[in-house]
């Protein structure tokens, strides 16, 4: 898996992993694809291919995707999950689970750059730079 297609499983894994797809997920889901340059018919149909996958399965390969890219690139992929995770306001307990099981488990990346990425994103998508990491425990 490329880049493109390692954060599209990534964000695919994300929107379902607390069993909802809110609206702000969907909208945050489409200012990544304009700022990475993933053309939309593509990324339409790689979610729809995603569909037909299993989690844990993805899970392994966009894992072993991510470790073929170069940290720079890993960090800004798990920024980009922050970002989507809290565009509700909330990180649901589930969503920061996957975050933290890739980010410290599987490639032990130092969070504070993850942040820093978070914050570059959302001035982007913002035009301010902030950051959250609050997870909701309660629904």
């Amino acid at each position: 898996m490329d880049y493109k297609s390692t954060l599209t499983g990534l964000y695919h894994l994300l929107i379902l992993a607390d069993n909802s797809v809110n609206e702000k997920e969907l909208a945050f889901g489409k200012e990544m694809l304009k700022i990475e340059g993933i053309a939309e018919a593509t990324f339409n149909a790689q979610m729809e291919t995603l569909k037909t996958k299993d989690n844990k399965t993805l899970l392994s390969e966009c894992i072993a995707g991510l470790k073929k890219l170069d940290k720079t690139k890993q960090i800004r992929c798990l920024a980009w999950l922050s970002v989507i995770a809290n565009s509700d306001g909330f990180m649901d307990k589930e969503e920061w689970e996957l975050i933290y099981k890739i980010y410290h488990t599987e490639l032990s990346l130092p969070l504070n750059e993850i942040m820093k990425t978070q914050k570059d994103l959302n001035l982007l998508i913002h035009g301010k730079s902030f950051q959250s990491i609050g997870i909701r425990v309660n629904k």
